[in-house]
């Protein structure tokens, strides 16, 4: 499995036991404070034991987000050279026409 899949898969799994641990603390007969209690143990509890895999998958996931931010940003400037080189080839022909006129005219 590429480590992007087994990336992938891990935030999946992450967030159907996050889903369903919450789902199962709301839906329970119980008082609002022991529910709140008792998701905030477990979800304390998750977090101790699967500590170091949620680090790597934020790492994982803020380096994901540098790259797609550098290409958008590696792809911006490619359209804004593109449109300012455009731009400027149709100054320099609207230049040149003008320049051109004014010689037929020139006796």
């Amino acid at each position: 499995m590429s480590r992007n899949n087994a990336f992938m898969f891990s935030m999946g799994l992450i967030a159907g036991v996050i889903g369903g641990i919450a789902a199962g603390v709301l839906f329970a007969p119980k008082s609002g404070e022991e529910s709140r209690k008792e998701l905030r143990d477990t979800v304390c509890d998750l977090y101790d034991k699967h500590a170091p895999q949620i680090i790597d998958a934020k790492k994982q996931a803020l380096e994901s987000i540098d790259l797609v931010k550098y290409k958008l940003e590696r792809q911006f400037r490619k359209m804004n050279n593109s449109l300012k080189s455009k731009k400027m080839a149709k100054a320099k022909e609207l230049e040149d026409s003008e320049n051109g006129n004014e010689h037929e005219f020139d006796y």
